[in-house]
């Protein structure tokens, strides 16, 4: 149906009587089940699926609800991490009868304000309180997108349902693109933590793991910088893909590591009127339209080329995790009505791809990754601004002798992007740019812009683990979770696996009659 129809009641209602051949006043109620934005016509059209109730009065509408039992003197589960996966951990953990215990580097949502609130300013980074970590994990204050195509491992309408008992928007049951939004997650992850507590689990803040304690070839607890020891019947290794200290203590304990495949590349940010008009064929949205998105898959010499957490109306936003470092990612408000849409735009990076580095083996795509990260910081004067360039003039590789406003707060530097990224990917980035082009012209403009580097899409380690029980393939005790194991990407992903964790967990415990 036409955007307005599904947004007005009677103007649905008439669609729908006239679909099923009766008078729409027999129609007596209609619950939107399914909605999306079909846009790959000249006409843009919404896809809208309903339960029509006819002649007759609805029961009342089914409540999700979620009862956590008082787990406070069970058995205790530590999990390193207060990410998607492991608060989903601890709120699973808590319906099988365990009690979960988080341990968090990072701090309490309302307390990493200020410390994001400064990076802004160019005020300093806290390597323990940024975008990346702190309660609820990066994704907390970057967007809250829940979106996933991997829907094999888990019950993803659950996930939605939590978040959605805990003060998300209803609209999140119902879109197929998802969307909190990072004004509204905040205070849904403080809400889980209060579900956590109130049903006996613990969550301890500023607490920076920096040892295991392994007993008889089995980890059962973790040490803290601060000299705490936190044990349990298991521990639930859930510290996100940027925690790269994590790896080192894996590898320093003898803990078996994988290298694997990822991504790198930069940001690319639109006016977002222009990626409305290309993509809705336009010239402007109408009130009815939501800011339009967009999604590429391009095939260049071998490697993907793909853009990647796609925000409309959202900013560019610095996402570093330590000092000397420089990263940008993107984010939008629930309400998506910023002026610019932005999105990262990576290249494939197979271990092959890093010959320079494979004497580091497992560990070569984090240093990969810290080397371009470090150059970027340098390139704009060991500061979080950040270099950018046109995106016409890099496919041309042209310096930019001017820039367009951007919604980067920290600012941008002109910079000649090919000096600094290696070519493997600068080279893959321009062909993949104009076979963009020519699926959406107009999306190779100077009214857009590059920012990097865009280089924390996933991680490039894995922490192999048993694909039956979730444990780690060769310590017993430890069950690496979520994007930092390798094994999921992005929050929906990461709360399934979490969830899975926690279910292999109890499964075991049960077993061995803990």
């Amino acid at each position: 149906m036409s955007p307005r129809e599904a947004q007005h009641t009677e103007e649905l209602k008439a669609v729908v009587a006239k679909n099923l051949n009766i008078d729409a006043a027999e129609i007596t109620h209609l619950n939107v089940v399914r909605r999306s934005v079909d846009a790959r016509g000249r006409k843009v059209r919404m896809n809208v699926g309903v339960e029509v109730f006819i002649n007759q009065i609805p029961e009342e509408t089914h409540k999700i609800e979620f009862e956590y039992q008082n787990v406070s003197h069970c058995p205790e589960v530590v999990i390193v991490g207060a990410g998607p996966a492991g608060l989903f951990a601890a709120l699973r953990l808590i319906e099988l009868g365990l009690k979960p215990v988080i341990v968090e580097r990072g701090k309490s949502v309302s307390e990493r304000k200020a410390d994001i609130s400064a990076i802004h300013r160019n005020e300093g980074l806290n390597p323990d309180s940024n975008y990346g970590y702190g309660e609820g994990g990066a994704g907390t204050f970057s967007d809250g997108k829940l979106y996933t195509r991997s829907k094999k491992r888990g019950n993803v309408r659950k996930v939605l349902e939590v978040f959605f008992f805990h003060g998300a928007q209803p609209e999140i049951l119902i879109d197929s693109h998802p969307h909190i939004g990072t004004n509204v997650l905040p205070r849904v992850i403080k809400q889980i933590r209060e579900t956590i507590i109130n049903a006996g689990g613990e969550v301890h803040f500023k607490r920076r793991v920096n040892g295991f304690i392994i007993q008889n070839g089995r980890v059962n607890g973790v040490k803290t910088v601060s000299g705490e020891t936190f044990k349990g019947k298991a521990v639930i290794l859930a510290t996100g893909h940027s925690a790269r200290d994590i790896y080192n203590l894996l590898r320093e304990n003898g803990i078996h590591l994988e290298a694997k495949n990822f991504a790198v590349g930069v940001r690319v940010e639109h006016p977002q009127e222009l990626i409305d008009s290309i993509q809705y064929h336009r010239k402007h949205r109408g009130q009815y339209l939501p800011p339009a998105t967009y999604s590429f898959t391009e095939q260049v010499a071998g490697r993907g080329v793909y853009s990647f957490c796609m925000c409309p109306g959202g900013v560019i936003v610095p996402a570093a995790t330590a000092e000397n470092q420089l990263v940008v990612n993107g984010m939008s408000p629930s309400h998506r009505g910023g002026r610019f849409a932005n999105s990262g735009i990576v290249v494939e990076v197979h271990t092959e791809d890093l010959k320079q580095y494979a004497h580091l083996r497992e560990m070569a795509g984090l240093k990969f990754q810290e080397d371009i990260e470090a150059k970027c910081f340098k390139m704009a004067g060991n500061s979080q601004i950040a270099p950018a360039q046109g995106l016409h003039d890099f496919v041309s590789s042209k310096i930019s002798g001017s820039l367009p406003e951007t919604s980067y707060r920290p600012g941008i530097v002109s910079s000649d992007i090919h000096n600094w990224i290696p070519r493997f990917i600068g080279e893959r980035l321009q062909s993949g740019f104009m076979q963009m082009d020519r699926k959406a012209k107009g999306f190779l403009s100077n009214e857009a812009i590059i920012v990097g580097v865009e280089s924390r899409t996933s991680s490039p380690v894995r922490i192999p683990r048993n694909e039956e029980t979730f444990e780690h393939v060769k310590m017993k005790g430890l069950f690496p979770c979520g994007e930092g194991s390798g094994y999921s990407g992005g929050i929906v992903s990461s709360a399934v696996d979490g969830e899975s964790c926690a279910e292999k967990i109890a499964a075991q415990l049960m077993h061995h009659g803990a």
